[in-house]
């Protein structure tokens, strides 16, 4: 007799969690508390009403959410339903949602009030045929069903869908915003096998209690809430960042793990009421989205007491290397090597593999790897690398450069590379050397077009409040930066602005400074 038995899926743990965690808190938000028991009840509340929808195995739905309990509990009902999860990003603009709607044939989409008050006047543009489901309080909401009153009236008994390994688990848009949408598909093998990586690699654990300030419709914040409820955790979810706010929630809930981009540490320790005190209880920060500059590290190394801090480079596409504590030392720019099951190789413009010690793009295989990209061969094709053994690689278009031991340093994005007189200028670089200076709070360098060297760089800087009242601010800067960088790297000018345009991720978009500074 053989036994056969299918790895739990992400549905699988809450319907486990819920039979022998019943009491204890799964989920956390600023109005409620949601146990294990709970949860399990409510998302199969939420896929009963889908199956009733005729949602099955393989069909999408989207949400268009603000972070919430609801959130993460239709997340999992989508998921016993068989259906396919599609985080709309809220960032993106609404011709640019529709399209992503569109592009991934969503039946069923979730609204919270203010997302369902901008998409509204477009929603004529979506097949007649889609179901719109938007929270109580939703003002002007018609021609749609309100969420709390539909869910309730479901059954809370388990669907009972057989899903497979293999069936489509989400889309993740990757843009949207100008032209065609990329949707990064994930089968549920891949997805699950990435998050059992990453919460080894991060050390979460029964007792775990994690604080999500990132949207849910990205992969950080994904990484996030499914390690520490994959592992029987709990999950504090925020409706949106704020320094304040996130201080005292990991005080009072006493956090012990995070995930958060640089933008967000500074933040909090620029806040003038942080404490170490607050942040004791907290044992692994995880860092990603972008470069944590090697002055930031040292704060968050200083100001959070006995926590781990980690490094995290990853690709929603399906990739992730991390930076362990233990292997820090001497190394702090690094951003680690491969977790488990991943591997990764250089390329140089020929592509023509480099050794450790060089420079190139960054193409990456994974045990997670997404199916591919959901409509578009040709962006799949575009960004696939065949070796000359015939395995096929992942282009991510990052630049890198590996030490002699095989540590990874991110150098820039492919496209953000700037090519003055034929010499390759990394601004990743130049920002690490910029943020050096005491009235810079945060700082872009792009490039713009020259006449003499096709390209040259600037820098777009935040200055510190400190700097308020200086006249030639500016200048000085200039004068001061185009001392320390080398000559190949010297600034053409410094712009001073109030903030930089990020996407929720804190990510900066540089596309939108070539813009405005062309």
């Amino acid at each position: 007799m053989t036994f056969h038995i299918k790895p739990p899926l992400f549905h699988d743990l809450v319907r486990l969690h819920g039979k022998w965690l019943p009491e204890k808190p799964a989920l956390i938000d600023e109005i409620q508390t949601v146990t294990w028991r709970e949860l399990d009840k409510r998302s199969n509340k939420v896929a009963n009403g889908l199956r009733k929808m005729g949602i099955g195995r393989g069909d999408s739905v989207a949400l268009l959410m603000s972070n919430s309990a609801e959130y993460v509990e239709i997340m999992y009902g989508i998921l016993k339903a068989g259906g396919v999860v599609v985080p709309l990003n809220v960032a993106v603009r609404e011709d640019g949602l529709v399209n992503m709607i569109l592009d991934s044939a969503s039946q069923v989409v979730f609204f919270t009030e203010e997302q369902y008050a901008r998409l509204a006047p477009l929603c004529g543009d979506l097949p007649e045929a889609t179901t719109f489901i938007v929270f109580a309080d939703a003002k002007d909401a018609s021609g749609s069903t309100d969420y709390e009153s539909w869910r309730d009236g479901q059954p809370d008994t388990d669907p009972g869908i057989e899903i497979g390994e293999d069936d489509p688990c989400n889309i993740i848009y990757s843009s949207g915003t100008t032209g065609l949408p990329k949707g990064i598909k994930h089968l549920y093998r891949r997805r699950m096998q990435s998050m059992y990586e990453l919460s080894l690699a991060h050390r979460y654990h029964f007792e775990a209690v994690s604080i999500c300030p990132i949207g849910l419709y990205s992969n950080i914040a994904w990484g996030n809430l499914f390690c520490s409820l994959l592992v029987g955790g709990t999950c504090v979810i925020q409706n949106k960042f704020d320094a304040g706010s996130w201080l005292d929630a990991v005080e009072r809930h006493r956090v012990t793990h995070t995930f958060m981009v640089p933008i967000q540490f500074q933040r909090v320790l620029d806040f003038e009421r942080f404490r170490p005190e607050a942040v004791a209880c907290l044992e692994a920060v995880i860092s990603g989205g972008a470069p944590l500059h090697e002055s930031l590290k040292q704060r968050v190394a200083k100001s959070f007491p006995g926590c781990a801090i980690i490094e995290l480079y990853g690709l929603t596409e399906g990739f992730m290397t991390t930076l362990q504590p233990g292997e820090a030392d001497g190394r702090p720019s690094s951003v680690g090597k491969p977790v488990r099951g991943h591997d990764m190789i250089l390329v140089d413009g020929h592509d023509r593999p480099v050794g450790w010690g060089g420079t190139g793009e960054i193409c990456v295989r994974s045990v997670h790897w997404m199916v591919g990209y959901h409509n578009r061969p040709d962006a799949t094709e575009e960004c696939r690398y065949v070796d000359d053994q015939g395995a096929e690689w992942l282009r991510t278009g990052d630049i890198g450069r590996t030490d002699e031991a095989g540590f990874l340093y991110i150098t820039d994005r492919k496209k953000d590379m700037i090519l003055s007189g034929g010499q390759n200028i990394y601004p990743v670089d130049l920002e690490a050397i910029l943020i050096e200076h005491p009235l810079i709070s945060e700082v872009a360098v792009i490039g713009i077009t020259d006449a003499t060297w096709g390209e040259t760089p600037i820098a777009i800087i935040v200055p510190k409040p400190s700097a308020a009242g200086l006249t030639d601010l500016a200048s000085d800067i200039l004068a001061w930066a185009n001392t320390h960088l080398g000559r190949r790297q010297r600034l053409q000018r410094v712009e001073l602005v109030g903030d930089l345009p990020r996407n929720p991720n804190g990510k900066v978009l540089k596309r939108d400074l070539r813009e405005m500074f062309r």
